[in-house]
């Protein structure tokens, strides 16, 4: 598709793939096989989608800009099934026909990137793996770990949900018009068993986004109003520790007894 066809829309956070060479490489680490149930977040004008299809026979597209619709159709027929939406609406277990789980790919718009994320966590459930384009700031985050400046809520959730694979970097010139910062992709594989248990998932959530909420500061201070200092140290941890320093075992930890301290209330 040319250019011509469609100027990129900021409000909508476009910017679309056109470097053969970046395309064959996600293609690669997508590893498209026959019988699979993929379905593209933003396939915007189809650089991606395909080179998609020339593995499979038939891919779901999730699209916003239904200025977009008409040339794809055209270009790739029915062998492209258009759901016209927002994918942060989106109900994608919908798309699932027999055994199989969704494989769920896209070149992530940033300015809805995280909700999105957490929208798909909440329907992991018919999800086989997810292979995302996004922001290389907001995959470092996804990834990091204990004791680095970008681990936080986003991390932590997405590691208790997913196994999370930084994979490689896109630079700004892969793109049309080229963004102000690089991208990079992520692989996300959805846990059959969470790598830690908690008694309440959503406790587990309120816990860890209070706790980063001012990242500077101490455990008895950011968990003030969930965990006085005995309930943080009735867990064997530190409350003078900052959240940064924390594993998710540690999060989990402190959810329970958060858990625990609600129902005796």
């Amino acid at each position: 598709m040319s250019d011509r066809v469609h100027r990129p829309r900021k409000r909508f956070g476009q910017n679309f793939l056109h470097n053969a060479g970046i395309i064959q490489r996600i293609v690669r680490a997508i590893d498209p096989r026959a019988g699979d149930q993929i379905v593209e977040i933003g396939p915007g004008q189809g650089a991606l989608t395909g080179a998609i299809l020339e593995q499979i026979d038939h891919l779901h597209a999730v699209e916003l800009d239904r200025d977009l619709i008409p040339a794809l159709e055209s270009e790739f027929g029915t062998r492209l099934d258009i759901h016209s939406a927002d994918a942060l609406k989106f109900d994608f277990c919908s798309l699932i026909s027999g055994d199989h789980r969704l494989r769920i790919i896209g070149n992530l718009p940033y300015n809805i990137s995280t909700p999105l994320l957490f929208h798909l966590m909440t329907q992991r459930h018919c999800i086989f793996d997810m292979h995302f384009m996004l922001q290389k700031e907001v995959v470092v985050r996804m990834a990091a770990g204990p004791g680095s400046k970008a681990y936080g809520r986003l991390g932590i959730m997405l590691q208790y949900y997913c196994r999370v694979e930084r994979l490689f970097t896109v630079p700004p010139g892969a793109f049309r018009p080229p963004p102000k910062v690089d991208s990079a992709i992520v692989r996300l594989i959805p846990h059959e068993q969470p790598p830690v248990t908690v008694q309440d998932e959503d406790d587990l959530a309120q816990l860890v986004t209070q706790a980063f909420s001012q990242r500077r500061k101490t455990l008895r201070n950011t968990l003030k109003g969930l965990l006085d200092e005995a309930g943080i140290r009735e867990c064997g941890i530190d409350p003078g520790l900052r959240p940064e320093q924390l594993a998710l075992a540690d999060f989990a930890a402190l959810a329970d007894r958060y858990t625990s301290s609600k129902s005796r209330n």
